[in-house]
């Protein structure tokens, strides 16, 4: 890789952060108006965030193995794995990233607002979405790995790896939705 290109992808990421630290001040910004003038209204709306982030997010924990089964079988160098590096960089950090955030955000207060932290259920489901930030951290490390052209990783393992935010997210729901115990 060039000094241009390496200049243009530090541009690139120093833009994408600055935009999603924009957004995620603007979404600071409209959720405390929102609180003070909802009132105690303000949970259903709270919860909505939530679900909206947490679709985000899953959405993207879906998607950025399936991109590493196919960037595996791209060429180190090529076209096409230059490609992917910007996909699943943008992805991690517009959309992953910010997503997790406002999930534990708005999740941690609606925990705290709607049960006080109490529920054997709502432990579970703390606990398995420490799970899900565990493997984002480690889809985080895999985004840099491949960046670096340095994934050992086979697509299977990919192929693997990609049904887990799945399982934990069946898992979280019926928790959220049943409450168990």
């Amino acid at each position: 890789m060039s000094n241009e290109d390496s200049a243009s992808r530090g541009n690139s990421t120093g833009q994408a952060m600055k935009r999603m630290a924009i957004g995620i001040v603007v979404l600071v910004v409209l959720s405390a108006l929102l609180y003070f003038v909802a009132g105690d209204g303000f949970y259903p709306w709270a919860k909505a965030i939530h679900v909206i982030a947490v679709i985000a997010w899953m959405a993207g924990m879906l998607y950025l193995p399936r991109l590493f089964v196919y960037h595996v079988d791209a060429e180190k160098g090529s076209v096409q794995s230059e490609t992917f590096k910007v996909m699943e960089r943008r992805l991690l950090r517009g959309i992953i990233n910010p997503a997790m955030i406002v999930t534990w955000v708005f999740g941690l207060w609606l925990a705290w607002k709607g049960f006080g932290f109490q529920g054997g259920w709502l432990h579970a489901k703390i606990a398995l979405v420490l799970v899900l930030s565990g493997l984002h951290g480690y889809l985080a490390a895999a985004v840099r790995k491949f960046a670096e052209d340095k994934n050992e990783k086979p697509a299977r393992h990919w192929r693997i790896v990609n049904e887990i935010p799945t399982l934990v997210m069946i898992v979280i729901v019926i928790l959220v939705v049943v409450k168990p115990f």
